[in-house]
Formats: C-alpha cells, structure tokens, sequence
C-alpha cells in the first residue's frame, strides 16, 4: 500500500482531511513493535519452496523420504522428518502403491534353472546380476506389457521393451535391448560372469531364452514358484513403475 500511495505521509494526510488525525509516527513506531519472523518460520517457507519444486518436478508422486532424499543430493541439509512436517502442511503426499496382479504363468513341463541369488540383490560390481521382470499396463489401445531388466549394482534398468502380446520375445527384447545398453556404453558382460535371474513364468523358462543365454554365455537363474520374495526387487522396481509413472497418467 505504501509504494502504490506514495509512501505513509500521503495516506495520513488523506486521512486527517477526512477527520481521521493519525501522525505517520504512529504507523512507524507500531512496525518497529511487530517481531522479525522467527528463524525457522523463514527456513520453513523457503523450504515449501523447494518442496513444491521436486514434487511438482516429479508427477506429483514423490512422498516424504524421497523428497528429502532429492534435496539432500541438491545440498539442502534437512531432516526428513522436517519434509514430513511441512507436507503436511503443504497437503501434498506421495502415490499409494495398488494391488499387485499376478502375470507369471509357469509352464509345468519346462525344465527350470537353480536360484543362483538366493534372494541376494546386492552385486559386487556391473554386470555381475540382472534380474528380470515384467508387467500389466493398461492403455487406451488394450493392455500392453513391459518387460524390464535391473542391474542390481546400482539398479539401473538396462531394458524395458514393451508388446501387446506376453510371448516370450518380450523378455528376450528385454535382454537385447541390456546387451545393446551395456554396450553401448562401454561396459558389456564379461562372458560367464553374468547372471539373469527371473521368476518361473513360461517366458523365462522358455528354451528360447535359454538358448539366447548360453549363446551369450549368461548364467540363468529362477525363483521358485509363487514366492514373491525369490524377485523381491523386481517386484519393488514395478510396483514404482505402476505407481509413478502409470497411475497418474491412466486412461
């Protein structure tokens, strides 16, 4: 108001011509009394900020920890339970995960390879264990499946091909396409240092993808049937991909 009035003076003198006496010492002395905002009501609001920033950023799907977990890495030093308490405020929350839908359909009759992982999903190094996975998304043209490859080293998703149909050459684009991946970037499998670890559904059991990895000289690994916890972290990498990439954009 004072910039739009030209300061406090003018509005006095309007005022006092109106029989409303108010001496511009009056208003100054008041905002003297007013206290600074504390200190961490000021840290707060430029916290929201950036807050509102990274959620926004990211589909709107990101909760508390890994937006805490992104400003961290951007160098902004704050508790967890802080980004808890501000979205709170905010009103803003993370995707809730839905009910999981069973896609692995086992082939009784195909010969299946030992677990080499033991549900162990930690890699030494690159390329030492990929496993792999695949999923339902339903889409305006029908469902469509995505196959997906993670390198448990850093969990990076070396494949992802997607088909209408749920044949085996889905999985088997998915291991192309992490070949082409790790080539590409200079880091191609070691022969015979590589395992692909999957569940027991028909595709990986297939002999077409056991041909494929022992041209490749790729180690096959398999999970035993209906035990979940055999491909634990497939099943958290596509719970993230359904969540907070396919929920929020849906038909």
């Amino acid at each position: 108001m004072r910039g739009r009035f030209g300061g406090v003076e003018p509005i006095c003198t309007v005022l006092a011509a109106h029989g409303i006496s108010i001496a511009p010492s009056t208003y100054y002395a008041a905002r003297k009394r007013q206290p600074a905002p504390a200190p961490r009501n000021v840290r707060d609001e430029e916290l929201k900020e950036r807050i509102k920033e990274v959620y926004e950023s990211n589909y709107q799907v990101y909760g508390a920890r890994k937006v805490w977990r992104q400003l961290n890495r951007q160098g902004h030093d704050v508790a967890r339970c802080t980004i808890e308490r501000l979205m709170r405020e905010l009103g803003i929350t993370g995707a809730v995960r839905g009910k999981k839908v069973i896609t692995t359909m086992p082939d009784p009759a195909a010969a299946r390879a030992p677990d080499l992982l033991d549900r162990d999903f930690v890699a030494p190094v690159p390329n030492r264990t990929w496993v792999a996975d695949f999923t339902h998304v339903a889409a305006r043209s029908g469902v469509v499946y995505s196959a997906f490859i993670v390198d448990t080293f850093f969990r990076r998703i070396v494949g992802w091909p997607a088909s209408m149909p749920k044949e085996t050459q889905l999985v088997l684009g998915a291991l192309e396409m992490g070949l082409w991946q790790r080539e590409r970037d200079g880091r191609p499998p070691t022969p015979g240092e590589l395992a692909h670890h999957s569940d027991a559904g028909s595709q990986h059991t297939s002999f077409r993808l056991a041909e494929h990895l022992d041209a490749a000289r790729i180690a096959a690994s398999i999970g035993s049937i209906g035990d979940a916890y055999d491909n634990t972290l497939m099943e958290s990498t596509i719970g993230l991909f359904k969540t907070e990439v396919i929920k929020p954009q849906r038909p």
